[in-house]
């Protein structure tokens, strides 16, 4: 961690700690090193912090990539490493950056959902982290937040202090696909990427928040 991302992973923890009285879970089941794809439910802002200051390695995170666009806002998300994306999330310029990412060794947080939700439920995983499974090497491990939706919804303009937790499932491979996905059609492909999107979204549904 650097010095910038260090004063920010402490600050959160501390947040996290006395205004929302969180609890961990399963944080032992993410690999200290190598590429990793966090891959998480999405109810609250709260979700991507939450998700990266219980883990003792630096993370990756998408940020908007308007938001680079203001020199104070800029520097300081890339010191956190912030991945530019666009609005969706879905543009070849914020997967190739997401990608470098992964194959340099880094983690990185997803949400399969793609927004948050606007109900507290787990919505329908959409295809585009299947093809980010398939581009990389990562290892995936599913990862669940609860409480963040009452803390901070979409509804909410200011965080409550409800208790929130996080919980990290265990390591998802997907070797047999990513071989099939070298020489099988484009619309079977297209099946792939989709069936690795509700695997992983079926795992993180099954997360609870215990220590088991």
């Amino acid at each position: 961690m650097n010095l910038s991302y260090r004063i920010g992973w402490t600050a959160f923890r501390a947040m996290f700690a006395t205004y929302f009285h969180w609890s961990v879970f399963g944080a032992k089941n993410v690999p200290l090193q190598g590429g990793v794809i966090l891959a998480s439910n999405h109810a609250s802002f709260l979700d991507p912090p939450l998700v990266g200051s219980a883990l003792n390695r630096d993370i990756n995170y998408l940020a908007r990539e308007s938001l680079f666009r203001f020199p104070g806002i800029g520097a300081l998300l890339r010191s956190w490493n912030a991945v530019p994306v666009d609005r969706d999330g879905g543009g070849a310029a914020g997967l190739k950056a997401i990608l470098e990412r992964l194959l340099a060794g880094g983690a990185i947080i997803l949400f399969p959902e793609g927004t948050r939700t606007k109900d507290g439920k787990l919505q329908p995983a959409r295809s585009g982290i299947g093809l980010t499974v398939i581009k990389s090497n990562a290892v995936v491990i599913p990862v669940r937040t609860f409480g963040t939706f009452k803390a901070y919804g979409r509804n909410h303009k200011f965080p409550r202090p409800k208790k929130v937790a996080v919980k990290y499932g265990k390591p998802m491979h997907f070797e047999t696909l990513r071989a099939e996905a070298k020489d099988c059609s484009k619309p079977r492909l297209k099946e792939i990427y989709q069936q690795i999107a509700d695997d992983i979204m079926a795992a993180v549904a099954k997360l609870e928040p215990n220590e088991d």
